[in-house]
């Protein structure tokens, strides 16, 4: 069951969901639009390793076909609910793929949420911009909450399978 809008900020006034700056202007009837944070890594061929990068103010042109990892400004979490993270329609209409395998957030999980950037075309992209939204699912059973692998970042975080495949 996929929480609505209200809903949403009711859990947030109670404490179970985590959403941290808040922004009332941010819900949608079933979830909440995030925005892109400050820092955004790109891979290196040459250098076989991940190039992180400040987006200045003025924006930062992604090439096509590449990908990128970003992160969300907001702090997003929730002991209760599992959250799925996409990318907004608006954005996909403009060709940015937004967390194109990996939208699943665990319950128990909180804190600022590594992004799967693929854009088709040249795409500039703004420090703060809204780029995707959350929702929260309830569960059905009991939670085990998993090792918390990813979970202790809140800088955009390349994958811990490294270069083994």
């Amino acid at each position: 069951m996929i929480l609505t809008g209200p809903r949403i900020e009711e859990e947030h006034a109670a404490g179970r969901i985590v959403i941290t700056p808040f922004r009332a202007d941010a819900v949608n009837p079933n979830s909440y639009n995030y925005r892109l944070g400050s820092t955004v890594k790109s891979f290196d061929a040459t250098t076989r390793s991940w190039l992180a990068l400040e987006l200045p103010e003025e924006g930062y042109v992604l090439a096509p076909g590449r990908m990128y990892l970003g992160h969300t400004e907001e702090v997003i979490g929730s002991d209760t609910y599992a959250m799925s993270l996409i990318g907004r329609s608006s954005m996909g209409r403009l060709g940015l793929f937004l967390q194109v395998s990996a939208d699943l957030g665990h319950t128990t999980s909180c804190h600022r949420w590594t992004l799967e950037m693929v854009a088709t075309r040249p795409l500039r992209i703004y420090p703060g911009m809204t780029v995707g939204q959350v929702s929260f699912w309830q569960n059905q059973g009991r939670v085990r909450p998993t090792p918390a692998l990813y979970a202790r970042f809140n800088e955009p975080h390349e994958s811990a399978i490294g270069d083994r495949l």
